[in-house]
């Protein structure tokens, strides 16, 4: 069986199997986090200025921008599902080099200055309180095995929204393109449509899902092994 088939067989089976957590709606919101995260850093770093962020409920988020017109739309544009890919496999490494408490702390970091410096709304700013409450508790309190747990629990949430994120995109994309969010905006600013570059969000989530579901892999392979340690001692 390819690795491609694998990826996506492990990422259905483990969203099946987590919509049966009770509080697995509150962690989705952290890929939505990172994702208009993504997009106020880039708007920052290309001289823009960033207005606010809004997190939901529904997991959605926006973020408002001004940044001059032209060729900068499309890194602020492109940021937000690159960003969440590329945070998806970054817990997924930290995780097999044994830094749990390494990947909590930048989870955390970056929900501070959000929280400081972006976000706007009252579902988002208590959103924000809480999750950082939450990991501050993990970080000084609990032991390195219910970290561990817990560092997966957010691993593996936030791998899958990186995933179907794009694929909803891709989705309304091709049902409406002018309601595509970033997906709108690139075509807006280039010659493709938005289905091509939903299209594109979604083969690099799945490149991104592939290599960290394979760290993981080989990662317990490894501890099976006994070639290494297990990760949750290494904190």
């Amino acid at each position: 069986m390819s690795k491609w088939l694998i990826t996506i067989l492990f990422l259905f089976i483990s969203t099946i199997l987590s919509h049966w957590l009770p509080f697995s709606p509150f962690f989705r919101n952290i890929n939505t986090l990172i994702h208009e995260f993504g997009h106020a850093l880039v708007t920052l770093l290309l001289s823009g200025n960033v207005l606010y962020i809004y997190l939901f409920s529904d997991h959605s988020g926006v973020t408002m921008s001004a940044i001059e017109n032209g060729w900068r739309l499309i890194p602020v544009a492109l940021s937000g599902y690159v960003t969440a890919s590329l945070f998806a496999v970054y817990l997924f490494r930290a995780y097999c080099r044994g830094r749990q408490k390494q990947g909590l702390a930048m989870i955390t970091l970056i929900a501070a200055v959000s929280l400081i410096f972006f976000v706007r709304n009252e579902f988002g700013v208590l959103w924000l309180l809480g999750f950082i409450a939450l990991n501050g508790l993990f970080l000084v309190l609990f032991g390195p095995m219910l970290r561990n747990v817990y560092y997966l629990l957010i691993a593996f949430l936030t791998l899958e929204e990186s995933v179907f994120g794009p694929v909803t995109l891709l989705i309304a994309s091709l049902n409406d393109p002018a309601q595509a969010g970033d997906a709108t905006t690139l075509s807006s600013a280039t010659a493709f449509p938005a289905w091509l570059w939903s299209g594109a969000f979604t083969l690099f989530a799945l490149y991104c899902a592939k290599h960290a579901l394979q760290a993981f892999v080989d990662n317990r392979g490894r501890r099976r092994s006994g070639r290494i340690q297990p990760a949750h001692y290494s904190d």
